[in-house]
């Protein structure tokens, strides 16, 4: 039986400490003046979610690329040469695929809804040039460098 009470005694340790750790995220979010806002349920998995669907469409693309490779290599009766290549395409495309979702997930540059984080038509490197007044000389930031921010 004192297992049972050690049992309960832990629980108990782990309820107040998540109460108190709540607690001073409250009054640091106080301090710094931001409103306290609790995780949406929905949102619990989220970066794992988006970290799998990652290496989903990476797998895929090699995925493709071997069974087009193969399939081609077994038609025309050539080595691996065709299955290397199309692996090789594959993973190109499964890597290129993996950074648009990565541009979708960062969010947007500029503020509007549904624009990408790179490669808008404005901009197609995706940098936003400085403001022209800050990089004078008598400006109180002083010279910044760059409009690109080189």
């Amino acid at each position: 039986m004192p297992r049972v009470a050690d049992n309960r005694q832990h629980d108990a340790d782990r309820a107040s400490d998540t109460e108190r750790l709540r607690a001073l995220e409250d009054r640091l979010a106080r301090a710094r003046g931001e409103p306290r806002t609790a995780a949406p349920e929905g949102d619990k998995y989220r970066q794992a979610n988006q970290a799998w669907r990652m290496v989903i469409e990476l797998v895929a693309g090699l995925g493709i690329g071997f069974g087009i490779g193969f399939g081609l290599d077994h038609l025309f009766g050539t080595s691996p040469i065709l299955l290397v290549v199309f692996i090789l395409l594959g993973f190109v495309a499964g890597v290129k695929t993996m950074l648009r979702t990565a541009a979708e997930m960062a969010g947007p540059a500029d503020g509007t809804p549904g624009s990408p984080a790179r490669n808008r038509p404005d901009d197609p490197a995706g940098n936003k040039p400085d403001d022209p007044a800050r990089n004078r000389p008598d400006h109180p930031a002083g010279t910044k460098g760059t409009q690109r921010g080189d």
